[in-house]
C-alpha cells in the first residue's frame, strides 16, 4: 500500500488516478448502456417478426394439426339463391390435403388433391384428373368465395410472407394478436398483404385480404368458435367479398378429428379418382 499521508505528491497522484478510474468506469457503463439500447432497437424488428410468425404457425397448427379429418357444410349465398354442399377433408402435414364432396348428388364425387405445390381436381362426369396450373390456385373453388389455396388451409402466409405484430387487443375477454403479413419478394402471390387476427389460444378469428394497391378485397371471419376434436376451433367461418355486398360463402365444420393415422394411399391420384374410403 502506498504512503499517502507523508507525501502529498503520492496523495495527489493517487487521487488523480482514482479520478481517471472513475471516469473510465462511468464511460464504460455509459457505453454498455448505449450498446444495450442499440441492441434493443436493432433487435426489436426480428424478435417481433419471429413472434408474429410463431403466433400464425400456432393458428395453422391448431387448424390442421399433424393430420386431420373433418366433415364440413359449405353454404354459398348469391343474388340468385343459396346452395349447400357437404364435403369430407383429410390433411397431413403442411403439404397434403384431400377434399371430396358427398352431397348434393350433382356435386358428389368432385374432389381436389393437394400434394406440395401440385394441385389436382377430379370431375366424375368427365372421369378425368386435371392438374391445375399455379395461376389457378387463387381462383374460385366450386363457385364459392374461397380459393383452392383456402381450401387446403395452406400455410403459405406463414412460409412465404414476412410477418409483423401490429397490435395486441382484448376482445370478448380474450387476448387477440393483430398481425400484418406481406409477401416475400419473388413469391408468386396475388395479395399485396394480409391482416390476420389470432387469439392467444391459437384460434384464427379473422383474415383480411388486400390487393397490390392496398385496397381490401375480401375478409374471412370466425362467426362461431367452439370445441371440436378436443380443441378450440373456428367451427363457422364466413368469407365475404367487398365488391359483392349481400353475398358470402360460409363453411360449418360438424365433425373433426386431429392427429389421427391416415393411410398413405389417401393422398394419391389413384384414390382421387377411385376412392377407397
Amino acid at each position: 500500500m502506498r504512503k499517502m499521508w507523508h507525501d502529498g505528491k503520492f496523495a495527489t497522484a493517487d487521487l488523480r488516478q482514482g479520478q481517471e478510474w472513475g471516469r473510465h468506469a462511468i464511460l464504460k457503463a455509459a457505453l454498455g448502456i448505449s450498446v444495450l439500447g442499440l441492441t434493443g432497437i436493432l433487435g426489436t424488428a426480428p424478435l417481433q417478426a419471429q413472434t408474429a410468425r410463431q403466433i400464425l404457425k400456432s393458428a395453422f397448427d391448431n387448424w390442421r394439426a399433424d393430420s386431420s379429418y373433418a366433415v364440413t357444410t359449405m353454404t354459398v349465398r348469391r343474388a340468385r339463391g343459396t346452395r349447400k354442399m357437404t364435403f369430407k377433408s383429410w390433411t397431413k402435414g403442411t403439404s397434403k390435403a384431400l377434399v371430396r364432396f358427398i352431397a348434393p348428388a350433382r356435386d358428389a364425387g368432385n374432389a381436389t388433391l393437394q400434394l406440395g405445390a401440385a394441385t389436382y381436381v377430379y370431375n366424375p362426369k368427365l372421369n378425368q384428373v386435371i392438374k391445375l396450373p399455379a395461376s389457378a390456385m387463387s381462383q374460385s373453388w366450386m363457385g364459392s368465395d374461397f380459393s383452392y389455396n383456402d381450401l387446403a388451409r395452406s400455410q403459405k402466409v406463414v412460409d412465404d410472407y414476412r410477418q409483423k405484430l401490429l397490435a395486441t387487443k382484448r376482445i370478448g375477454g380474450r387476448t387477440v394478436y393483430v398481425i400484418e403479413a406481406i409477401p416475400k419478394k419473388g413469391k408468386p402471390i396475388v395479395w399485396g398483404k394480409q391482416i390476420l387476427w389470432v387469439r392467444r389460444d391459437g384460434v384464427l378469428v379473422k383474415v383480411e385480404y388486400y390487393d397490390q394497391l392496398g385496397k381490401r378485397v375480401r375478409a374471412m371471419s370466425a362467426d362461431k368458435i367452439g370445441r371440436i376434436g378436443g380443441r378450440p376451433y373456428p367451427v363457422v367461418m364466413t368469407m365475404r367479398r367487398d365488391d359483392r355486398p349481400g353475398t358470402f360463402t360460409r363453411i360449418t365444420t360438424t365433425k373433426a378429428r386431429f392427429n389421427i393415422k391416415i393411410p398413405a394411399y389417401m393422398f394419391t391420384q389413384s384414390n382421387l379418382q377411385n376412392p377407397r374410403n
